[in-house]
């Protein structure tokens, strides 16, 4: 794996974390288990392509795992692993400094 990823840890956790969706995949599974839809419904901005491959991409990188249900029709669920539920207090610290960053850019221009 040090191939893929540098002993820098944030090197490495920018590299696990690359994609335009990661950070919000990760939000959104840090309540629980999701489908592909409710994940797809929940991110109104993403197209289908881009969702499957962050997923493959967050599966690959071992921060989230994918269980196929053998139903008809196949059922899947995406959840966080041992090392993204980690990530949750990473998300909590993103949120608290989004909501400052916010207040920021509403005072430094505030007719936008």
């Amino acid at each position: 794996m040090i191939n893929n990823y540098e002993k820098c840890p944030y090197i490495t956790t920018q590299k696990a974390l690359q994609g335009k969706w990661a950070i919000v995949i990760l939000y959104r599974l840090s309540t629980g288990k999701k489908r592909f839809n409710e994940l797809e419904r929940s991110i109104p901005e993403i197209t289908r392509t881009v969702l499957t491959r962050q997923l493959r991409q967050l599966e690959h990188d071992k921060l989230i795992t994918r269980k196929v249900y053998a139903e008809v029709p196949p059922r899947v669920e995406y959840s966080l692993t041992d090392i993204g539920q980690k990530f949750k207090k990473v998300l909590k610290e993103i949120e608290d400094f989004g909501i400052e960053y916010i207040k920021v850019l509403d005072e430094t221009y505030p007719n936008k």
